[in-house]
């Protein structure tokens, strides 16, 4: 594989910029400078954006409706979206959702599902972890119990990401309750105003409504909206959480947050030398920036590798483990080379030493804060480890 970009790549490349410098609004990227929370408006005006283009599903075929990218393409796109502030595309259902319709789901699923998702009208959410199964996923007791042509769901979920701002979830209920806990697992698509559904807010550590909690009680869900066959959702579920790994690596985003942390080390005054200039601090700086080189090289692989097969391995596993980790300390320099001025929120008084306004300081400690999750979060880096040795090294 060659990294080095072919003029067709560097054509697309400044494509790439000038769609930004012409295209992302000053507001929204300024929103997400700020470190402040988004808005549903906001992520959902840069989706439209997007989706005017033709490039809001970066990961479909053209059959699909997608750009058809290539994998380097993708990685073009990605690396120049945070370089500009724009926004993330919110995942859940065009990089989760929209790949298993395209691979498990009806024709008439494509037809009503597809198309919501790619014009950005549709706002999906996750109906996976529960408040005991996370990690250990298969042990989900949300349950579905046929009913003629419904199904009766009743259960909880958690940590459902955005789901204040979604009209729709996908979810994964126990149908089958003897037998091992994957056998009886179901995919089931929902209307988020189905009665009987209630969404309540769950705070974070840093101040933020990021994620919420589900109660399903009595929620009637067409047959037709299952996904596949009934109790086969496991298979689903794992190919799912493939994709869901890969951009949890973020790449893009530590790639921006390198060059935030140089500037702010290049800021920081420390006995009156500049932090840059600290051998022990600039020996991490280079520690970690060396690490996000071997991983955008381990990403590119791995998405050629996905181009082939049709889907993402689960050596995903290591991008997940590896682009937290990268991400976690990228966060932690900046809180460090911060230091008092760090304030975790807005209009927290600072110590002077930057010339920083305290909005700027709160948002590397909000970031700080919101990405502990993150090795946590898709299934935590321990069970990482698991699966890449039970499916890699044949132990």
């Amino acid at each position: 594989m060659d990294l080095s970009y072919t003029p067709e790549e560097l054509a697309f490349q400044q494509e790439v910029r000038d769609f930004f410098e012409a295209n992302l609004p000053e507001h929204i990227s300024a929103a997400v400078r700020s470190g402040t929370e988004l808005t549903g408006e906001i992520m959902q005006e840069y989706h439209k954006i997007l989706s005017a283009k033709g490039w809001l599903a970066t990961t479909w075929p053209k059959e699909f409706g997608g750009p058809g990218w290539t994998p380097v393409e993708r990685h073009i796109f990605d690396v120049e979206s945070n370089r500009y502030n724009a926004p993330r595309i919110v995942p859940f259902g065009l990089a989760m959702l929209g790949p298993v319709i395209q691979n498990f789901g009806n024709e008439k699923q494509k037809k009503e599902v597809l198309p919501g998702i790619l014009s950005a009208e549709d706002w999906w959410c996750q109906g996976y972890s529960e408040p005991g199964a996370g990690s250990d996923l298969a042990s989900l007791k949300t349950r579905a119990d046929r009913d003629g042509d419904y199904y009766i769901v009743n259960g909880q979920k958690t940590w459902t990401t955005l789901g204040q701002y979604a009209n729709k979830i996908f979810c994964l209920v126990r149908t089958k309750f003897d037998g091992k806990p994957q056998e009886g697992i179901s995919f089931l698509l929902m209307d988020i105003d189905m009665p009987g559904i209630e969404m309540r807010p769950i705070r974070l550590i840093e101040g933020g409504h990021e994620v919420n909690e589900v109660f399903f009680t009595d929620v009637k869900v067409p047959v037709e909206n299952l996904v596949g066959e009934e109790n086969k959702g496991w298979t689903i579920a794992k190919f799912l959480l493939t994709h869901e790994r890969t951009g949890i690596a973020g790449v893009g985003i530590s790639m921006q947050a390198v060059e935030e942390l140089k500037a702010l080390a290049r800021t920081v005054k420390r006995d009156g030398k500049r932090l840059i200039e600290d051998p022990l601090f600039a020996a991490r700086i280079a520690r970690v920036e060396t690490d996000l080189e071997a991983m955008k090289i381990t990403n590119l692989r791995m998405l050629f590798q996905a181009q082939k097969q049709g889907h993402p391995g689960p050596e995903t596993s290591i991008l997940k483990i590896k682009g937290t980790q990268i991400n976690q300390e990228l966060r932690d320099l900046a809180r460090r080379a911060l230091g008092a001025s760090a304030a975790p929120f807005p209009g927290h008084v600072t110590d002077g030493n930057l010339a920083l306004t305290p909005p700027d300081a709160a948002a590397n400690a909000a970031r700080y804060f919101n990405n502990r999750k993150t090795s946590i979060f898709g299934g935590s880096n321990e069970i990482q480890r698991n699966i890449l040795t039970k499916t890699m090294l044949e132990l």
